[in-house]
């Protein structure tokens, strides 16, 4: 299956167990794959104002900013029900990274979902 990657992409989030965490933003860096056929777009090459990839990294955004949530696993699920959702892959893979615990580079999760 071909893919297209989103690596990294950096949104703020009100994101936490507590209300305090959860009053403050803060960074998440979220890196999705998109399993697709891609043979159509290759052979055509066709001009687009917007790429599927501008288009789901806008609705990542519109999708964090939505709401508060808890656990990065609620982020990392919702944005995959929203991709497939919208049948815009046949699988997902997200990873949601997030920034807090001390002496440590980032916590992650990481789900696949189908069709």
């Amino acid at each position: 299956m071909d893919s297209i990657t989103i690596k990294d992409l950096e949104v703020d989030a009100y994101i936490g167990v507590t209300a305090d965490e959860r009053s403050r933003l803060q960074k998440l860096l979220i890196t999705v794959e998109i399993e697709r056929d891609l043979g159509h777009a290759g052979r055509t090459d066709t001009d687009a104002a917007t790429t599927p990839y501008d288009v789901v990294a806008e609705m990542i955004r519109k999708l964090i900013a939505a709401r508060p949530r808890k656990l990065i696993e609620a982020v990392a699920y919702d944005i995959a029900e929203a991709i497939l959702g919208k049948r815009m892959a046949e699988a997902v893979t997200v990873e949601v990274k997030k920034f807090s615990v001390p002496r440590s580079q980032y916590v992650s999760v990481t789900i696949r979902r189908e069709q």
